[in-house]
């Protein structure tokens, strides 16, 4: 499992995570409060504007074909994570989760998804060092993918019937409503679960999901998993700020799922021609990483296009 990623740059980058996220919990939501407009943008240049810092850094010292991956990785994490971000508004209107306390279950669900992608990615980098036949399965995955969004009609999201909601009703005793912010209290002298616990592991596991379709999307990119994790993460990270400035406007984005069905179909058919197909006598074509970029840019930005141009009907 090789790539630009030193121990230090590991332990580097993982301090700076639990940095912003620590100054994200306790100086600048200290207070439990509704997110606005205002306070979301910020938050969302910062993310940004970190996660273009960083490329700038990757770029100096390990050259442009990494920062060029680093860049469309990033790109495909965070179009992949707006059709997330629509499960969420389901999964909070679903249990009438306040405005005030989306940003907690948000912020500890991503704490979450970090550590469950981070075993992920290096699931999936050990397994195509050691497997490389697997690429093609990853490859026919994403295709696969793809081709569903592209021709499914829209379905309603039950939360409810999700086994993880299922699983936690069964095993903990859960009280009757909200306690505030809290995921558990003491009522009766017992330890109870509050519904906001449910809301938490509904997310994860709707995350869990996700990310069975987001990172083998970027390892057909690059196998490095410094490069890989580092783009998930600062896209998961850039996640909950895009949520609050984007839940107003998600339902009338008609045309993204096309253009995220067309990205899967894209990277999975890259992925499997990369090192060809000798039983049907296919040489590897590999696709340079500046096309992927153009391509997939290109997809997402038509479908955002079409979707201002033509919004949903109300």
């Amino acid at each position: 499992m090789t790539g630009v990623g030193t121990p230090l740059l590991w332990i580097g980058f993982t301090l700076f995570v639990l940095g912003m996220l620590g100054l994200d919990l306790i100086v600048f939501n200290r207070k439990t409060h509704k997110v606005k407009m205002r306070e979301s943008l910020a938050w969302c240049a910062v993310w940004i504007g970190l996660a273009m810092a960083f490329n700038l850094g990757v770029w100096h010292f390990f050259g442009a074909q990494r920062a060029l991956e680093f860049l469309t990785g990033y790109l495909i994490e965070e179009a992949l994570s707006v059709d997330n971000l629509f499960v969420f508004l389901v999964i909070f209107s679903f249990f009438k989760v306040t405005a005030a306390h989306q940003h907690r279950v948000l912020f500890w669900g991503i704490l979450g998804a970090i550590v469950l992608r981070a075993v992920f990615i290096f699931a999936g980098v050990a397994l195509l060092d050691t497997f490389h036949w697997l690429i093609f399965v990853f490859g026919g995955f994403l295709i696969f993918t793809g081709i569903k969004i592209l021709i499914k009609k829209e379905e309603e999201v039950h939360p409810d019937k999700n086994f993880a909601v299922k699983l936690l009703r069964r095993l903990l005793p859960m009280t009757d409503g909200y306690r505030e912010h809290h995921f558990f209290v003491h009522e009766g002298g017992r330890r109870l679960a509050t519904p906001l616990l449910l809301v938490l592991v509904t997310v994860e596991a709707t995350d869990l999901v996700f990310a069975v379709d987001s990172i083998p999307a970027v390892l057909a990119v690059t196998k490095d998993p410094f490069i890989v994790y580092t783009s998930n993460i600062f896209a998961v990270l850039g996640l909950r700020a895009l949520f609050f400035v984007l839940s107003g406007a998600l339902n009338s984005m008609r045309y993204l799922k096309y253009g995220l069905g067309l990205v899967l179909v894209f990277v999975g058919f890259k992925m499997v021609v990369a090192d060809g197909i000798p039983h049907f006598h296919i040489p590897p074509i590999h696709i340079p990483v500046h096309i992927s970029l153009a391509v997939v840019a290109g997809l997402l930005g038509t479908a955002v296009a079409a979707s201002l141009l033509k919004p949903a009907s109300p």
